[in-house]
């Protein structure tokens, strides 16, 4: 009775085996070449096109909390964030610069990257204020420059330049809004982004901590200026 019980079982071995195993086999297969395509690289950054052109930042020539003039040619091949803030701001500024803190930590030491923080409230903010605030925060990098202009030239960058919303507002806190943007550039001086998926760039990285998004503009940032110090 055991020899036939063994026999029969030795038999649905032998079917099982000529039947499932070759699928399961393929099955593996077929699942380490899809896992080995999840990792697909990333698309190029788009060039943010006005008119049918790339976008490029107009040019600029500022002091710096050292006093000393920057412009353009001081960030020529160089990738760079730039940002319009104020130092007196007790909302979204200190965000910000908490999370271009954690970019110039990552970068700073790199002779091809760079920050622009323009100030909004050039009236206050003269590069020796400009210098205590930097301090405050730590900024060790020489290439993260908090800039002053007159508040004209200042806005005219921000509003028409860059396109991120500059403005004065008594009624809300510190007295200025603005929009908490990061703006990437290139080493040619070109903005760039990368895309959503439909295609269409982001032109600009938030800033600030936002819950309703998953990867926040920080994380994005970290990965992008990569792809272009590599450019």
């Amino acid at each position: 009775m055991n020899k036939y019980r063994y026999t029969g079982l030795v038999i649905i071995i032998i079917v099982f085996s000529i039947l499932f195993v070759p699928k399961i086999i393929d099955r593996i297969a077929n699942d380490a070449t899809i896992e080995s395509n999840r990792s697909v690289a990333a698309k190029p950054l788009a060039y943010i096109k006005l008119n049918g052109e790339a976008k490029k930042v107009p040019d600029f020539l500022m002091l710096n909390q050292d006093s000393l003039l920057i412009g353009n040619e001081d960030f020529k091949g160089k990738v760079y964030l730039a940002e319009f803030f104020f130092t007196r701001c007790p909302t979204i500024c200190p965000i910000m610069n908490k999370n271009m803190k954690i970019l110039d930590d990552r970068f700073g030491d790199r002779e091809d990257f760079g920050i622009a923080s323009f100030t909004i409230d050039p009236e206050n903010d003269q590069p020796h204020v400009l210098k205590k605030y930097a301090e405050d925060y730590g900024v060790k990098s020489q290439n993260w420059h908090f800039l002053t202009d007159k508040k004209s030239t200042v806005y005219e960058l921000a509003n028409s330049g860059f396109s991120i919303f500059a403005g004065i507002n008594p009624a809300v806190a510190g007295g200025f809004e603005h929009q908490g943007y990061f703006a990437l550039i290139d080493k040619q001086g070109y903005i760039r982004s990368r895309v959503d998926r439909f295609d269409n760039p982001i032109v600009y990285y938030s800033g600030l901590d936002r819950e309703d998004q998953q990867i926040q503009g920080v994380d994005m940032l970290l990965e992008d200026i990569e792809l272009l110090l590599k450019e």
